[in-house]
């Protein structure tokens, strides 16, 4: 049994995908009533990429049922969902079983793990995240997904590292797609969500309020002065991985892997996405691509990198935008290195931790 946490877009998609080539799938969400039409029609009808009636074993609002006896738990809530659900799975999670964030956007499987040790239980579990969503996806009515693309290649990395090959024999059986990284640092700092989604959704934060969101967010969203931000960003992440002592592809490079889209330039590449095609923008701006990878990966990547004197001012400006526009500290509210237990640590020693899972040496 595999347990998919969370049924919003991306865990409702893998739940009716896996369960439509026989997967046994146990599926949570916390609100009963967001999977009532789900439990009624016994699982998930997909459209897209893949066609089908994806059913569902167990549809459930109970953590502690989802979790019995699972070798797998993937976790597909947002970000700033991590350290709480952390603390209500470590009653039932324990030796043997595996939990892998898809994805853990940045620093994700160390704030997920660092809460697991401070509850109750939970020892001898494996946490892993993967570097970016498999599957893009959008849900499509309450018991419909639309799964525009699965991925050709993404990254996933165990917090101790020398145990990842076991994530990624449990995870190939059902999807070869994902490939070892060597850390955690690999994976949080792939994350080019953080490069992609706050960036054209504040750009279009107009035509978002206005037109609530009818247009196509990456097709339309974007510009060749907007990716010029994009690329700004891109080259930041960059700069902080390298500071921490990993290298991560660029935006450009991630398009060819994950979705086989090449260009001239940045511009080209994403609008050479056929994976991007005809998923519209957010109908309003609260919404994951500020509130959750604002906070959860654009503030990681400017701590670090404010911690070791690089100058992020195009994330900065990206976070401080945000945070006027949607009345907000972002800064006290991220993730960063105090809230991670790491500030005053080497990049050696940050390092070390995201290779062991362990803060004491």
């Amino acid at each position: 049994m595999i347990a998919i946490l969370g049924a919003g877009h991306s865990g409702r998609a893998m739940a009716g995908e896996l369960g439509r080539r026989g997967a046994p799938v146990a599926l949570w969400n916390r609100t009963k009533a967001n999977i009532a039409v789900l439990r009624s029609r016994g699982g998930v009808e997909v459209d897209g990429e893949v066609e089908g009636f994806g059913p569902v074993a167990l549809i459930t609002d109970d953590l502690e049922q989802a979790l019995a006896g699972v070798r797998v738990a993937v976790v597909c809530v947002p970000a700033f969902a991590h350290r709480e659900l952390a603390e209500r799975c470590a009653p039932y999670l324990g030796e043997g079983q595996m939990v892998v964030l898809n994805p853990g956007r940045t620093f994700g499987a160390l704030e997920f793990a660092r809460a697991l040790a401070a509850a109750e239980g939970a020892r001898g579990v494996l946490v892993a995240e993967a570097a970016t969503n498999l599957l893009t996806a959008r849900s499509a009515g309450p018991a419909q997904s639309y799964i525009s693309r699965i991925k050709h290649a993404v990254p996933v990395a165990a917090l101790q590292a020398e145990r990842t090959p076991e994530v990624v024999e449990a995870l190939t059986e059902w999807y070869p797609q994902f490939t070892p990284a060597n850390s955690t640092l690999e994976t949080s700092f792939a994350n080019v969500g953080a490069v992609i989604h706050p960036a054209i959704t504040l750009l279009n934060a107009a035509r978002i309020e206005n037109d609530q969101g009818r247009f196509e967010f990456y097709m339309d969203g974007i510009s060749p002065r907007v990716a010029e931000v994009l690329a700004a960003v891109d080259r930041e992440r960059k700069a902080v991985a390298a500071l921490l002592g990993v290298e991560v592809p660029s935006l450009v490079e991630w398009l060819a892997s994950a979705y086989r889209a090449t260009g001239s330039d940045l511009f080209e590449a994403v609008r050479a996405n056929e994976g991007y095609r005809g998923i519209t923008a957010p109908s309003t701006l609260e919404h994951r691509y500020i509130l959750e990878d604002v906070p959860m990966s654009l503030v990681p990547i400017a701590s670090a990198g404010r911690a070791f004197g690089l100058n992020t001012r195009a994330i900065d400006a990206l976070i401080f935008l945000a945070g006027i526009i949607m009345d907000t500290n972002y800064w006290t509210r991220g993730r960063t290195l105090e809230s991670l237990g790491l500030a005053g640590l080497s990049p050696g020693e940050i390092r070390r931790i995201a290779e062991t899972g362990e803060w004491d040496a």
